[in-house]
């Protein structure tokens, strides 16, 4: 009522002060409740009203004014419609003009430039002021330093930033030469406040700069008036000074985002390894909008956000709410013909057990051992071409176990393949049949393919160290066989190394894995051997903390990013490793380090020098794609003792990592192996991950304008002159997976324990991918027993889609070395069930160092619903034993694929819901029509009471459309397995239980 009330007479004054005055007390007692109340009943329009009445007065009244605009300003900010009432009731005009008319009066002013900010906080609002001159108006205000009329400045200095916030304010900007002006007045005030009085003066002025950069004009402009220079300056003067922490960080983002966009330093960002596909298959580039994107459930939050303290919530339009997608078709939806190829991966349900009767114990442990190279029960291995092949057979074929079609390019795997008989501390017997075999295997290798006649051998050690020619030649230097580039001869080095190892690593052979090493076929035809997977490793004998993060490191590494670009007189700018040209690189120079990558699983594509101890890194993509950088693994060596050596990993897509809070990379010191210390540890400190400057362009082969983020970090090597390598996790290779599996089957119970390795297909590159069963064996061959045998229930693992999660093979490794153990529950599992294992559904991207795909470039665990034969043999051939289990009854109680989480700590599950994803979509679930078997929580709640890393609040039962074609929504949806579960596990530590923070996840 008050806000049309006249102003006629000293009593009408009186009363609307009276009226302002109660406002302002009950205002200030109350909280933002009653705020909102009177915003709810009209009072912004009012006070707007009443502010023009007490305008048009003359003269103007400003003991009414003063206390109207108090609560303007005060109401406003709170208002969010506050700027469109200003536009309806055409209250711009009336602002401004008592800001002009109060420019001497910087108490009036100053009260006017408060309900200007909370006016231009809606950017149309802002615009129409800009276009009226409200900026012209504020620069008047905003004086070079000073210590009067400060609050005023403030206050003016507030305003401008809100009216920046509308792009076309900031191009007026700077159009008027105001980018400039800004820039010698943040200058001025920070050189002159010397005592820090006036940190909020400067940060307004720094969020000025900060809008008007949100345009590609203002940061050209920026660019062009030295702001980086001036901000960098000032930033280093600030960092001593914890209290100028909002100046520093401001600064950074400003920095950062005008940082000129370069791309990388590569001629393409496509791999440097293409792989031919079959038949007419072209590989197809990303879609557009695919770039970056997480698909396996990690968050997309900017590095600055914590993780940890936020709740990875699913979009609620990625939910499917078509409840006829959601319901289970459990229908044969497979060729039949082509199901019989599978029973002969199922011998378990036909195996007759003749070993069971009278024979000596000694004749059944021979047989036991060698069952399965080769075995009777034989099978043809359906390769990549296999389905369209004119000769193609089903059944009752004439090759062993482990051997292909023989119209089929292949070679038998070998237990053994060395050449030379050394000394080892094994059991002669054991060394006898080893040599055996190792004759008589790599001799059939050499026959099924001559191209892997070759060597294989380790990366030669340097000859120059000390400690090396301690460890091998105590007795004199001249035994050495130097070759070219003083090194020793690979040939020597693996015999004393053999001659060296201790043996004393569970379930790990050097020899074994030799073996299968000489077997792999990898694009770049590897040669070398990375010493970590020939020698093993032992986990370490103690638990490390997760790193704790330093305050600023971020902000520290993009201020070091900038002083690159404004001070290069440092910077060297050398390739010393190069995987396109290596003829452009130049390692072994003076005060260099010596990078490698050519072996199995190794991914580092370049290496440049930046400064002595600094190094930009770029990871190589996956075969045939230009994305999918993140997982590394590299050798290192020629480095000095105690140094901080500085590491940028330039192309990571990832929008946020672990990395940013405690995890840390791991490092392989091949001298303290020798030293009887073989172990991968976590290291590093000063890590960081960020947003960096680099930008994909399509002249490159890649995504125009794709972000890339960096990860960088600080090592000190602990002895001179050694060789490490250090990976993005503990790495696991296909040789590993191939060898642990041999060792297993020798040393298994073959009286407990049922044990079948056979081959599910040949991959893309022409690498077995194996199938294990294991189950207990029967108790007798009378027919009770057998029929219990082969009615166990299935359960159904697999491992390793996605090669750059080679977590998921650790643990995978674990679940086989328990399942063949002697212990109870162990025994009782293999009793009651029958698990059908396929541990590496991707040997080609584990053998090629891909982080994500396949040779094909495509993401295996998004081909399940229309899997290709030819480029995704191993889906297909998984998808098609399921089905043909499915069509025999024989449907798995419970599908588990192990997958590896990089944003997440602990271990959970995401399984299957048609309930749960509709509640969290909100959608009304009518029960009496939609029925749920809730058995499908039965597990994860089980894990969340014994298994100590695992958290049931972190596991998922949503079903989402961008998941349709993954493994666990096919099974559950196609199969009808009601347990169809994605089981993730971090790459960084626990914050759960036992492993609590506290413990670095291993």
């Amino acid at each position: 009522k008050f806000a049309v009330f006249p102003f006629q007479s000293s009593s009408d004054k009186d009363a609307i002060l009276n009226i302002l005055s109660v406002l302002t007390d009950l205002l200030s007692l109350g909280t933002g409740r009653r705020i909102h109340y009177m915003i709810s009943k009209g009072g912004s329009e009012a006070l707007l009203q009443a502010l023009a009445t007490a305008a048009r007065t003359e003269p103007p009244d400003h003991s009414t004014l003063l206390p109207l605009l108090r609560l303007l300003a005060r109401v406003g900010q709170r208002d969010r419609k506050f700027g469109l009432k200003v536009q309806k009731l055409e209250a711009t005009d009336t602002i401004l003009s008592l800001t002009r008319r109060n420019l001497g009066h910087h108490l009036h002013l100053t009260h006017c430039l408060w309900v200007l900010r909370v006016c231009a906080s809606n950017v149309t609002t802002g615009t129409t002021l800009g276009i009226n001159g409200a900026m012209d108006l504020i620069f008047k205000v905003i004086t070079p330093y000073s210590k009067r009329h400060v609050r005023t400045v403030r206050a003016a200095i507030e305003a401008l930033a809100a009216l920046l916030k509308s792009k076309s304010n900031s191009r007026r900007a700077v159009n008027s030469g105001y980018l400039g002006g800004l820039l010698r007045l943040y200058q001025d005030w920070h050189h002159n406040d010397v005592s820090n009085n006036y940190v909020y003066i400067r940060r307004g002025l720094l969020l000025c700069l900060k809008h008007i950069t949100n345009i590609q004009l203002g940061r050209e402009t920026f660019l062009g008036s030295r702001g980086m220079e001036i901000l960098f300056t000032s930033a280093e003067d600030c960092l001593s000074c914890k209290n100028l922490d909002p100046i520093i960080t401001t600064v950074t983002q400003i920095l950062r985002k005008c940082h000129p966009k370069e791309p990388l330093p590569v001629a393409t960002v496509r791999s440097s390894y293409s792989f031919p596909l079959p038949g007419n298959a072209k590989v197809e580039p990303p879609c557009e909008g695919s770039e970056g994107k997480c698909l396996e459930g990690d968050g997309e939050e900017e590095p600055e956000k914590d993780l940890d303290n936020e709740e990875s919530k699913e979009e609620d339009y990625d939910l499917e709410t078509d409840v006829n997608k959601l319901r289970s078709r459990p229908v044969l939806d497979w060729p039949e013909e082509e199901l019989g190829q599978y029973e002969a991966m199922c011998p378990e349900l036909s195996h007759n057990f003749q070993e069971l009767e009278s024979e000596s114990e000694e004749e059944k442990s021979l047989e036991d051992r060698t069952e399965s190279f080769p075995s009777t029960h034989s099978h043809f291995i359906p390769s990549a071409t296999s389905v369209k092949h004119p000769n193609y057979r089903w059944r009752n074929q004439s090759v062993t176990e482990m051997g292909p079609d023989p119209g089929e390019k292949d070679f038998k795997v070998p237990l053994q393949s060395w050449t030379k008989k050394e000394k080892s501390r094994w059991d002669p017997a054991d060394e006898k049949r080893d040599i055996a075999e190792t004759s008589q295997d790599a001799d059939s290798c050499e026959e099924e393919d001559p191209a892997r006649s070759h060597v294989l051998t380790l990366h030669p050690l340097p000859i120059e160290a000390a400690w090396y020619k301690k460890i091998f030649y105590p007795e004199c230097e001249a035994s050495t066989n130097p070759s070219r580039g003083g090194r020793l001869e690979s040939s020597d080095m693996v015999t004393n190394l053999l001659e060296k190892h201790q043996g004393d690593i569970p379930f790990h052979s050097p020899r074994f894995y030799v073996a299968r090493a000489k077997c792999v076929k990898s694009i770049s035809d590897y040669k070398d051997l990375a010493f970590p997977d020939f020698w093993g490793h032992q986990p370490p004998l103690y638990s490390k903390s997760m790193l704790e993060r330093k305050d600023g490191v971020q902000r520290e590494k993009v201020l070091d990013d900038v002083r690159r670009l404004i001070q290069p007189g440092d910077v060297l700018g050398r390739t010393v490793f190069d995987l396109d040209e290596p003829s452009h690189s130049s390692p072994g120079a003076p005060g260099c380090l010596t990078f490698f990558s050519k072996f199995e699983s190794g991914n580092l594509r370049k290496a440049i020098q930046v400064r002595e101890f600094e190094y930009d890194l770029i990871m190589n993509a996956d075969v045939n794609s230009n994305q999918h950088h993140q997982w590394f693994y590299f050798e290192v060596r020629d480095m000095k003792l105690e140094v901080p050596y500085r590491f940028n990993i330039i192309n990571c897509e990832k929008f946020n990592s672990q990395f940013n809070y405690g995890m840390q990379l791991v490092m392989y010191s091949v001298k303290e192996a020798l030293q009887g210390r073989p172990c991968w540890l976590r290291a590093g400190h000063d890590i960081c991950y960020y947003k960096n400057h680099y930008r994909c362009s399509a002249a490159a082969g890649g995504m125009r304008g794709k972000c890339y983020y960096t990860l960088t970090f600080s090592i000190k090597f602990p002895h001179k002159d050694d060789v490490c390598y250090l990976a993005y996790h503990y790495p696991y290779t296909y040789s590993t997976m191939m060898s642990h599996l041999d060792i297993l089957e020798q040393n298994r119970n073959p009286k407990k324990v049922y044990w079948r390795q056979q081959t599910l297909c040949q991959t893309l590159g022409g690498n077995v991918c194996p199938l294990l069963t294991i189950t207990a064996m029967p108790e007798s061959k009378k027919r009770d027993d057998l029929e219990q045998f082969r009615n166990r229930p299935y359960v159904f693992l697999m491992a390793r889609v996605h090669p750059g999660e080679s977590n998921a093979s650790w643990v995978m490794k674990g679940t086989l070395e328990f399942l063949v153990s002697s212990d109870p529950i162990a025994d009782l599992l293999r009793k009651c069930f029958i698990f059908k294992i396929v541990p590496m559904l991707n040997p080609d991207g584990v053998i090629n160092g891909n982080h994500r795909c396949s040779l094909s470039g495509d993401d295996l665990n998004r081909q399940w619903l229309t899997p290709n034969s030819q480029l995704h043999p191993t889906i297909y051939h998984a998808k098609g034993l399921l089905y043909y289990l499915h069509s025999t009854g024989r449907a798995p109680l419970v599908f588990c694929d192990y997958h590896g989480h990089s944003q997440k700590k602990n271990v959970f599950l995401y399984g299957c819901s048609i309930k749960e994803t509709l509640w969290q979509a909100g959608c009304t679930v009518d029960t009496t029509v939609i029925t749920e078997d809730v058995g499908y929580r039965a597990l994860p709640k089980i894990l969340d009471k014994v298994a100590p890393a695992f958290v049931m609040n972190s596991c998922s039962f949503l079903v989402e459309k961008s998941r349709e074609s993954t493994a666990r929504v096919v099974v559950w949806k196609e199969m009808g397995v009601l347990r169809s579960y994605t089981m993730e596990s971090t790459y960084c530590g626990c914050s759960h239980g036992l492993y609590k923070v506290s413990k670095s996840f291993k």
